[in-house]
């Protein structure tokens, strides 16, 4: 089989290595990378290719939980934690095990043997789904917002930063248009020109080659996106 790609978020250095010295262990698995909270692991996401994520439950900013609720195709996901109430809690988001801290490496391997069956089984038949996210969380300054998509107007593509504008403000953060377009529902948003994405509720009416959004702000279609918008426009019930 190929080998288990893992991420590690843990905001205790111990148990990161702990986990990290597990995963060396195992000839089928590879330590992508290691983080110490869900900021971290999201910029991770933006470059890597997980398969894994071992993830404590109780962290800064924002819970082990609520990181992999916020994912929009998540990984198989194993949580750990020192907290056993917290187990219910890390199953109702489809985790694959729970491990109670401190883990021990027979415990770890079981726990990976049900991961790689998982991915045996994939080959056949496809992974559940996970519950449709109607929200994104983004970087701005130290802190990660979270944005419902029902809130945003429209997004402004700046280089490597993009402007997303809100009913209740403008946040500018450091992603690409092209990760922004995989992590919003292509049934909500559409890109409708090389540097701006609109939420397609929010259009208002097209003028020639420019749409108004309910805001009242006034975007330009790019020509190769025309077709495209007019066709999703047509079919929206």
């Amino acid at each position: 089989m190929n080998v288990i790609r893992c991420l590690i978020i843990d905001d205790e250095p111990l148990a990161q290595a702990v986990i990290e010295n597990f995963i060396q262990r195992v000839s089928y698995m590879t330590l992508v990378a290691k983080c110490e909270n869900a900021l971290e692991a999201y910029e991770i996401f933006q470059h890597k290719s997980i398969d894994l994520i071992f993830c404590d439950i109780q962290m800064p900013q924002i819970s082990g939980v609520e990181f992999i609720k916020s994912l929009p195709k998540a990984p198989y996901v194993i949580f750990t934690t020192a907290f056993a109430e917290y187990a219910i809690e890390g199953y109702n988001v489809d985790a694959v095990d729970f491990l109670l801290k401190p883990v021990s490496f027979e415990r770890f391997l079981r726990s990976v043997h049900k991961v790689k069956q998982l991915i045996n089984l994939d080959s056949h038949a496809q992974k559940p789904e996970s519950p449709p996210v109607n929200h994104l969380f983004v970087k701005e300054d130290y802190r990660l917002m979270k944005i419902d998509h029902d809130t945003i107007f429209y997004i402004q593509g700046l280089k490597d930063y993009v402007k997303i504008i809100t009913t209740q403000k403008t946040v500018v953060t450091h992603i690409t248009m092209k990760r922004l377009e995989e992590l919003l529902p292509v049934s909500t948003f559409h890109r409708i020109h090389k540097s701006f994405i609109v939420r397609l509720d929010a259009i208002t009416s097209i003028v020639g080659n420019e749409i108004e959004i309910v805001n009242k702000s006034k975007i330009p279609i790019g020509l190769t996106y025309r077709d495209s918008l007019i066709n999703v426009l047509k079919n929206i019930n």
